[in-house]
Parts: C-alpha cells; structure tokens; sequence
C-alpha cells in the first residue's frame, strides 16, 4: 500500500516560492518513520535511486526566466510519487543547473555589428559568426570553435538562454516543496541527500549532469565525464529519472547514461526508469521554417523512442513499483 502524504505538504503551493520549513519538516520525519515503520535506507534489499535533474526555481516556478511549462503539475507528480513511495525509495540525487553572467549560452557573451545584444531563444550558428552576424565579447576563437564542435555533434545549434540558475540567486535553489521532500526522505530514512552541481564552466554548455556538450577547445580542457556521479547511481538496483526539461537536461543526461553503459556492461541498461509524466520539453522558438534541431519537443519525443529500444524502462509515477 502506498505511504500516505506527509501532514506539512500541500500540492497547491508545489509551484510556490517559500523559506523552507527545515524544523517543521524534519520533526514531522521523525514521527512518520515510527509511525508508518519506516526503516533506514541501508536495510532496504532492492535499492532504487530517485535522480532528479534540475528541478529548480529556475526551471520549474512559473515566474522563473526560463520556466518550462508543465513543470509544476510534473512537480506534483513526482512528488506524489515520492512520498507513496518513501519506504522504497533508498536514496535522493538532485543535480543543480549552476551558471553566471559571462557564459557562452547568455546574452552578454554576444553582440552583433551595432553591439546590441542576442534576444533569448536566439540560435547563433558557426555560419552566422564567421560572417560577422554574431561576435563574441570574449574568446573568439574558442567561441567559434565551439559552435562548431557543438553542431558537429548533430544534436543542438547553440541557443541564447535567459540568465537562469545564477549562482547565488533564488532561482539556483530547489523548487521549495522539493527541497522539503528531500528533508523529509533524509530524516525518515536516515540517509543523506547527495547534491551535484554542474554548468559553471563558461566556455561550454553543460546540458547532462555527466559531461559538459563540449569537453575540449583549443586544447584547453573545459569538462569531463562525472564517473564518479555515473558510477554512484549503477550501484543502484534502479534509477528513477525525472526533472527538466526533456528536451534539454534529462535528454543529454539520459543519452551520456546510455552511452556509457553501452560501452561498459550493457545488462545495467534496464537499471535506468524514466518518469516520463514528471518531465516537460521546452516549447520550440516561433521561427518559421522552424530548424529540426530547435522543434524541442519532437526532439524529446524521438529521444523517448531511442532510450526504449535501448533498453531503458520508459514508465508513469502511476505505476506500481513492484518490489
């Protein structure tokens, strides 16, 4: 039978901003766990990891600079989820989207012929800046030459993002009722909540949770693979994914997941479930013709169809978990 919903939280106020209520919250755990016989995490037989990727204000509040829509009712989900399942669930992994004003996916790191900076959601292309459509305010060569290895990739064109996730702002933080959750799990399983902080790196997007979009420029190093995070979550028996945004974190993330276990045990592969009702694409640009590479959401839903084949359980916070 599932566990009930903690008495502190209300789903109303999922997409809310609030101080969280760090001693209401924990004294609450404390008697959750004696009264519904909750035991600590290092005795559960099957051990499933809850991986939430960048589910922050920034992403999922809709007052938020780069809110994706849907990201309050996936919130909602998730943590009806979570909470059902609290007695099941071993361990929580949240990654933090980290960035500051001069990186090379905000407006300041560009200008046209006239100064004027990119307006957000501008793709910016190699083509463009060798052109002299675009100029970078710092590093030119490395800044084309990152747009090129990027598109060499085939899987994004360089985007101009809103100031989002600014290191020391609210809009770095957990969503408030998530960061309550992962109390409340900390305190009533008696296990600490590991956090990963990712994308300062200026030169280089940093999508995945794993790995930066771009590892090498110019033989200057501005990123490698997070083994150690890849290697914490396949001690797991399960990895249940969610966050956002489909289209962009939990893709990237999802893909260096399926690349890595491919090139290593491929039998871990069924190890990774993804909450696909706890995710949101970012809606597509107006631009028409629209490119490919920017329809997000077809990008996403393509993505889903890979990641299936591959392997990966692709399920609903509705299904049970069965173990």
């Amino acid at each position: 039978m599932p566990l009930p919903i903690p008495e502190f939280h209300d789903e109303k106020r999922v997409g809310a901003l609030y101080l969280e209520r760090a001693a209401r919250v924990t004294d609450e755990a404390r008697r959750y766990a004696v009264a519904n016989k909750v035991k600590p995490a290092r005795e559960d037989r099957v051990r499933i990891a809850a991986f939430g990727i960048d589910v922050q204000v920034a992403f999922c509040q809709p007052e938020a600079s780069l809110f994706v829509p849907g990201a309050v009712e996936d919130t909602q989900r998730t943590l009806r989820w979570l909470y059902a399942h609290l007695d099941r669930i071993t361990g929580l992994v949240f990654s933090m989207d980290t960035h500051r004003v001069f990186q090379i996916f905000h407006p300041a790191w560009w200008a046209d012929a006239e100064g004027r900076q990119p307006a957000p959601l501008t793709p910016i292309t190699a083509a463009e800046i060798r052109a002299g459509k675009w100029r970078a305010t710092r590093y030119p060569e490395e800044s084309l030459a990152y747009c090129e290895r990027l598109e060499a990739t085939g899987r994004y064109v360089l985007t101009v993002w809103p100031y989002h996730a600014l290191l020391g702002g609210l809009s770095h933080a957990l969503l408030p009722a998530v960061m309550e959750a992962s109390l409340f799990h900390a305190v009533a399983r008696d296990t600490q909540t590991r956090f990963e902080q990712k994308g300062e790196e200026p030169l280089t997007e940093n999508y995945s949770v794993l790995s930066p979009e771009v590892t090498e420029l110019s033989g200057r190093k501005v990123g490698e693979f997070n083994q150690d995070l890849f290697d914490h979550l396949l001690t797991y028996d399960r990895v249940y994914v969610f966050g956002q945004a489909k289209s962009h974190c939990v893709l990237s993330t999802l893909m260096d997941l399926k690349q890595r276990i491919e090139a290593t045990d491929r039998s871990k592969m069924g190890r990774i479930y993804i909450l696909e009702d706890a995710m949101s694409p970012v809606p597509a640009p107006p631009l028409e013709p629209l490119p490919p590479g920017l329809d997000f959401p077809r990008v996403a839903n393509e993505a889903m169809r890979t990641f299936r084949e591959a392997g990966m359980k692709v399920v609903r916070t509705t299904d049970p978990l069965d173990v």
